[in-house]
């Protein structure tokens, strides 16, 4: 018999105990999210909702930052980073598919104290990204409608986590609507650009003589690059949501990697649209400082037509992202507060199968956070808990690997561990890049970390109710057949 036919039996007969010692008899049953919902084609389209908004607004100020050459180089090394992290995120959810994600993987190869850490990282992401988002659609709506602020905030944190708590099926299907008119948008500024592209517009801003390796390639330098690298995650940031979804998948084994690899090749293409029509239409200068560059870029080709109804369809991506990544967190806090590491009101489910209080706690720090305005900020706070939670991630991959070698694996990384070991070197250096770019955000975010550990360490480690997927899945079975 093999290693991990002796765990997986070992495992079992942990879980049952568990289940019988420290979990009460309906507390699993309270905690049930609804099965088969989401097939891969809607799991990719919830990828590519997560991200979608980043092609909007936001990853422009990497232009500024670093020069059109600069960020080129800055998003091609992120782009390789996320195309690595989700080859190897498809193997593990593959292999271990809970809602938990990244919390999840982490926890099986690294134990509990691994997996709250990996899951503290995601969460603050997934807490900050909307509300770096939000603040982005109030620039939108100002610029449709001329106002903005709290109030606008306010409404669509109201209107958007209403919609989840309603259902999952309906709030898929309402995300894959707007997640299409986001796309269009893209597409259809693109095909409104291409006849005005000019190369020479993309190197249009002043080189920094002074700074190292200024070129006209390089204007800010090789520093530019490096404080560039969040600004290239933003092009991609919450791909790596999409197994989050995995206890609502189908057939999770088989739907969550078609789903997220779907997801990141349609990203790369519409990456590589705006980086280059963008400001070589509009100029690199202009674009690196503007807060609607499709629009803007409309405008500088004297389409101001298209630029509104792309102003209006942009508005709907960075909906979208809102949306999902409200879905994300939600199911994330679920996992996290089922599992004991997060207080356990935060997991019960209502009728219809909906983590209503996972829904609304997190939207009202979110919230909160937007009320600061810096759109940026937050953007950059995000990054850090991302980047954190991603070399965990390309981590647990490699552990997993050495240490499981035998695990059922339906779909296996091409590359194994060498594809995740890329993972996890870019990951550590484009968390280097937020210091360099923002010191504040790299501080408030460690600061932030450190307290919602600072409650595991004192509290909740103590009172766990699984310690591994197994264990959890174990429990959630027997809590099935006690409903049925």
């Amino acid at each position: 018999m093999s290693e991990d036919s002796l765990d997986s039996e070992h495992l079992a007969k942990r879980s049952k105990d568990a289940s019988v010692h420290h979990v009460d008899r309906d507390y699993l049953a309270k905690r049930q999210l609804k099965r088969g919902s989401a097939g891969w084609f809607l799991l990719a389209g919830l990828g590519v909702s997560y991200v979608i908004s980043g092609d909007f607004a936001g990853w422009n100020f990497g232009i500024g930052v670093a020069g059109w050459g600069g960020f080129l180089i800055a998003a091609g090394l992120m782009a390789l980073m996320y195309l690595t992290l989700v080859l190897s995120l498809a193997e593990m959810s593959a292999a271990i598919p809970a809602a938990g994600g990244g919390y999840s993987f982490a926890r099986q190869v690294m134990g509990p104290t691994g997996g709250f850490l990996t899951g503290v990282a995601v969460l603050l992401e997934y807490m900050l990204a909307p509300a770096a988002i939000v603040i982005f659609i109030g620039m939108a709506v100002d610029e449709l409608l001329g106002f903005n602020g709290p109030m606008v905030y306010l409404i669509f944190y109201a209107v958007f986590v209403g919609i989840h708590l309603v259902g999952v099926g309906e709030a898929l299907k309402v995300m894959m609507v707007i997640t299409g008119l986001a796309v269009v948008a893209i597409l259809a500024t693109a095909v409104g650009l291409m006849p005005h592209f000019d190369s020479a517009n993309l190197f249009n801003i002043p080189v920094s003589e002074e700074l190292a390796g200024a070129s006209e390639f390089l204007p800010k330098g090789y520093h530019g690059v490096w404080a560039a690298l969040p600004f290239g995650m933003w092009l991609f940031l919450a791909v790596e949501g999409v197994p989050l979804a995995a206890e609502e998948a189908k057939d999770p084994a088989k739907d969550v990697p078609k789903g997220i690899i779907g997801a990141m090749l349609f990203l790369l293409f519409t990456a590589v649209l705006v980086v280059f029509l963008l400001p070589g239409v509009g100029g690199a200068e202009m674009i690196g400082a503007s807060g609607v560059p499709l629009v803007d870029a409309l405008n500088a080709a004297g389409n101001s037509t298209l630029a509104t109804t792309v102003n209006v369809l942009g508005l709907t991506g960075l909906i979208a992202s809102f949306f999902s990544i409200i879905y994300g967190y939600s199911r994330l806090v679920f996992a996290l507060s089922r599992g004991g590491y997060l207080p356990k009101f935060l997991s019960l489910t209502s009728k219809k199968h909906v983590p209503a209080w996972a829904l609304i706690v997190p939207g009202v720090v979110g919230f909160l956070a937007s009320l600061s305005g810096e759109g940026d900020l937050m953007l950059s706070m995000a990054v850090v808990g991302a980047t954190i939670s991603y070399a965990l991630m390309a981590l647990s991959h490699i552990l997993l690997r050495i240490k499981h070698p035998n695990m059922n694996r339906p779909y296996r990384t091409p590359g194994g561990m060498l594809t995740s070991g890329i993972a996890l070197v870019l990951s550590l250096i484009a968390l280097t890049g937020v210091y360099a770019y923002d010191v504040r955000a790299f501080y408030y975010t460690l600061a932030l970390f450190a307290i919602i550990a600072a409650y595991y360490f004192l509290y909740s480690r103590n009172h766990l109710v699984a310690k591994t997927a197994e264990e959890e899945f174990e429990m959630l079975a027997a809590a099935e057949e006690e409903l049925k």
